[in-house]
This record gives C-alpha cells, structure tokens and sequence, in this order.
C-alpha cells in the first residue's frame, strides 16, 4: 500500500469513528503492516498538523484536523465523474504542470490532479514566475485529454477561469471578474491565474495541462513589493481566511461539471458563461503584445475566444495573446 494510500485509509478509519479511539490492531489490519509502520504513519500525519491522541489499550484518535490538501482530504466525497479520479499531492514540488507533463507523457488516463502545499518554480504566463508561499494558498494541475483539434485548446482557459471564478464566487463569498485570457480579479486585483499547457501534434491533442494558481489565505506581508499587477488574496478581500480543502473540492466539482458540459454542447455555453464575468466590452484598453503594444475599445471577443479591439482608425484586430490593462 503506498503512502499516501495508507494516509486516507486512517484519515477514513478516524471519520468512521468520529472522534472515538480507533484501536492499533484495526488500523494495522486495515493497513496490512506491523503496530510499529502505524505508529509511523501516525508521527507522519502529526507532521502535516493533524492533533492525534494515542492511549495505552484504547489506540488513537483525531483530535483536530488541518487545512491541509492531501489526497485523502480532497477526494473524500468528492463524487465527480472525470476530473480527480486519482489526486496526487506534495508538500512541495518544482511546478505541478511539469508534474503532470511527466504524467501525460507516461499516458496516464485524464482527471488525474497534482496538487502541492508549496511550489519552488512555480510558472506564470510569458515565462513568468508565480510565488508559491506554503500552507496558503492552492496550487494544482489537471491532466486532460479532450477530442478536440490543438486550435481549440484555448477552450480550456475559459473554462478554467469560470470554474474558479464561480468557486471564488461560492466559497470566498466574493464577485470577482475575469481578465482575458486568464486571470481572475478581485475589485482591479489579481486573485488567481491560468497557465495551460499542450502537447500536441498537427491534428490532435495528446494532452493538455490546465494550471490553477489561487491566493485563498495569503497575508498582505507575503505578497513581494515589485508585483507586475496589484494582487490579491480572499483572505484580504473578506477578512477572514477560506477553508482551503473546501475551495480545492468546490473547484474540482465546478472544473468536472463544466468539462462535461463542453463535451456534450461545446464552447458556446463556456463562452456565455465567461463573458458573464468580463466587464471590458465597451472600455478603452491597452493591450502588451511584448513585441508592439495595442490600443483601442474592445468590441468583444471572436468565437475562438481571440480579443477584438476596435483601433482608433476604425479597424478591428483580432488579438490572441497579450496583457490587457483599463485606460
């Protein structure tokens, strides 16, 4: 039994018991190892936080559990049909895209999520870094591997992005707006992030990787003064912090209904539902393209999801990727 399956069996064993000692014999049993390997796995969770009380005779029992984002915490009573089939978690990790590029690579079937408490290269948009602090905020990538052509993965991003904001929108208890292509806003501040990543040939998608970065509990102290974009967290947007294991399992519902919603009736009812969220049609903007910069009123946004900007000389352009700021 790995790990972190030997973590959910006794995390399983406690809620069953509710708060009652769950004796070592039962819980060996259950585990298939030696009184000694549960004592382990019982120093390993106390660890992660988890306020475990152990008696001679009667065993141990949960006294108090953590925000923590294990697998066993995030998938109990999850019941999505695709997306968290299997959760792999990390108190840290290098990035979890490039986690779940080796598991795209390895063929892994689609739904599978890393998720990590910390990230030590965490990527943004445009070779960007994204600070990745622990035991704050949530960082995870989900594996997909839809049946569409790659000129189509943008898709994706916009159903990523109503995902989270419909979340932020149901747990933070907050209204926040998205920024084409894929951050999420909070009152003009950055709250989340989108990197989606593909492997690809001409014709069809190997795999894609979605890349969901939240600040849910971050202090105003722990975001850096020389931030591109002013930030956010809903812990500062509400005043009081978010239960992470909450936002992570309402995200992944909202993330799998969604999905289903666009393999069945494709991406008009996404965009529909995107735009809902969008409040710049209408609005001068200025829009980075790295190369040259663009200014002009954003009329909409085409059916394949690209920018278009009405230009001062009457023209219309199609943009497909830059960053996009308010006049």
């Amino acid at each position: 039994m790995t790990h972190s399956h030997s973590q959910a069996t006794i995390l399983k064993l406690f809620r069953e018991a509710d708060r009652e000692f769950v004796s070592g014999a039962r819980i060996s049993a259950a585990l298939g190892v030696s009184r000694t390997a549960v004592w382990k796995q019982i120093g390993q969770l106390r660890q992660l936080g988890y306020q475990i009380e152990a008696a001679p005779a009667k065993g141990y029992r949960l006294l108090q559990a953590p925000d923590v984002l294990l697998a066993a915490e995030v998938q109990n009573e999850l019941g999505t049909a695709c997306i968290g089939r299997e959760v792999v978690f990390y108190s840290e990790t290098d990035s979890t895209n490039l986690r779940v590029h080796e598991l795209g690579k390895s063929g892994v079937a689609e739904g599978v999520v890393v998720i990590a408490d910390a990230q030590n290269a965490g990527r943004g948009r445009m070779g960007r870094s994204w600070l990745s602090p622990p035991g704050v905020n949530l960082y995870l990538s989900v594996l997909l591997r839809p049946a569409i052509a790659p000129r189509h993965a943008c898709h994706l991003t916009f159903l990523s992005a109503v995902a989270v904001a419909r979340t932020v929108a149901a747990v933070g208890e907050v209204t926040p707006q998205v920024k084409w292509p894929n951050d999420i806003l909070v009152n003009g501040r950055k709250l989340a992030g989108l990197l989606n990543e593909l492997d690809a040939e001409t014709d069809r998608i190997r795999y894609l990787v979605l890349g969901i970065g939240v600040n849910l509990n971050m202090a105003a102290e722990q975001f850096p003064d020389d931030l591109r974009y002013p930030a956010t967290s809903l812990l500062l947007e509400r005043g009081e912090p978010v239960s992470r294991q909450r936002f992570t399992r309402t995200l992944l519902r909202t993330l799998d209904e969604l999905y289903g919603l666009y393999r069945r009736s494709g991406f008009a009812p996404i965009m529909a539902a995107w735009q809902a969220y969008f409040d710049l049609v209408g609005r001068q903007v200025e829009v980075d393209c790295q190369e040259y910069r663009l200014r002009g009123k954003v009329a909409g946004l085409g059916e394949d999801g690209a920018l278009l900007l009405e230009l001062a000389d009457g023209r219309t352009e199609r943009v497909l990727a830059g960053d996009v700021r308010p006049l």
